[in-house]
C-alpha cells in the first residue's frame, strides 16, 4: 500500500479523498513512445479524472532543440501552466494512462522549476478506473494563477557533464532502458541511434522499480533493486533513458528512499546515441 507523500507519490485513495479540495490541481501527463499508435490528447478528451488538465510533454518543451521534449525555457513553462490554471499554492497530482510512466517526467519537471508540491498518482489512470472511480470528458474550468519559478540547475545535466561523470566515475549513471537496449542487443525505437550504453553506467530498468499493477515498489524493495544493479548510493546519481521520460521514474524512486542528490540527463540516449564523438559500451560492461 502506498505511503502517501504529497511531494512524491500518492494513492488513488488519497486522491479520491482530496478530489474536491479547492487548491488541488490534477494533470494528465500521458505520453506514448513514437512507435505506439495512441493519441494521448484524444484519450484525455475521451476520459480523464475529474478536473484534470492535459499536460502535453512535447508541447511544454524547448522547441529550439532538435531533441525530443527537452526542458522548456522558464518563461514557457510559467505561461503554459498559468494558462492551465496551475500556480503557486496548489497541490498538484499528475498521472498517466500507462500506470506509472510519463507522469514521473512531469513530476521531475515541476521540481526542476522549484515547485515541489507535486505528487505522482501511484498506478495512474488504469488503477483509478479499475477501482470504478469517476472519469469525465468535459474540460475543466480554468482561472489564471501566478506561478513563481526558481530553476534548480543542479537537477539537470548535459552531454558534457555526463561525459565527465562517465570518465571520472564520481557519479552513478543509471540507465532506465530495458536490458536488451542497454546491452545494445535490441534496436532503439528512434532511427539513427547506436546501440549500447554510456560507459560506466548501470542498468536500472524502470519496470523493475514497479509492481505488476504498475504501482511503485515500497522503499525497501526499491533499495533491493538498486543494490542488485550495483548502485553505490553514496555517489550522486544521474539518470538516463531514451529521451528523458522513464529516467525520471528512477529519480522518483530515489526520492522515495530519501536520496536527494540526483539529476536527469535530459538529452539521454537520443543525444548520446547520435553523438559521434562520445564512446558507447555494449554488453554488460
Amino acid at each position: 500500500m502506498t505511503h502517501d507523500d504529497p511531494k512524491t507519490l500518492v494513492s488513488t485513495e488519497w486522491l479520491a479523498s482530496h478530489l474536491k479540495d479547492p487548491d488541488l490541481r490534477i494533470l494528465d501527463g500521458t505520453y506514448f513512445l513514437p512507435p505506439t499508435d495512441r493519441d494521448a490528447r484524444a484519450e484525455y478528451q475521451a476520459a480523464h479524472i475529474p478536473g484534470a488538465r492535459f499536460f502535453d510533454i512535447d508541447d511544454i518543451s524547448d522547441h529550439r532543440s532538435a531533441l525530443p521534449h527537452m526542458v522548456p525555457p522558464v518563461e514557457k513553462f510559467m505561461s503554459r501552466l498559468r494558462a492551465m490554471g496551475v500556480g503557486d499554492g496548489h497541490q498538484v497530482v499528475v498521472y498517466d494512462a500507462l500506470g506509472l510512466f510519463s507522469a514521473a517526467r512531469v513530476w521531475w519537471l515541476f521540481r526542476l522549476m522549484g515547485q515541489d508540491n507535486i505528487a505522482v498518482l501511484d498506478g495512474g489512470l488504469p488503477k483509478w478506473m479499475a477501482e470504478g472511480r469517476p472519469t469525465e470528458d468535459m474540460p475543466p474550468i480554468v482561472r489564471d494563477r501566478h506561478m513563481t519559478v526558481r530553476r534548480q540547475n543542479h537537477m539537470v545535466k548535459d552531454v558534457t557533464q555526463v561525459s565527465a561523470a562517465s570518465k571520472l566515475g564520481d557519479h552513478e549513471i543509471l540507465d532506465a532502458r530495458s536490458p536488451g537496449r542497454f546491452r545494445g542487443e535490441e534496436p532503439e525505437p528512434r532511427e539513427g541511434l547506436r546501440g549500447g550504453h554510456i560507459p560506466g553506467s548501470r542498468n536500472v530498468w524502470y519496470r523493475d522499480l514497479l509492481n505488476d499493477d504498475d504501482t511503485m515498489k515500497d522503499p525497501e524493495a526499491l533499495r533491493a533493486v538498486l543494490a542488485d544493479a550495483g548502485v553505490d548510493l553514496s555517489k550522486p546519481a544521474i539518470t538516463s533513458c531514451g529521451s528523458g521520460v522513464t529516467a525520471a521514474i528512477i529519480n522518483l524512486a530515489l526520492e522515495r528512499i530519501g536520496k536527494t542528490d540526483h539529476a536527469v540527463y535530459d538529452g539521454s540516449w537520443c543525444e548520446w546515441g547520435a553523438f559521434p564523438t562520445v564512446p558507447v559500451a555494449t554488453g554488460e560492461d
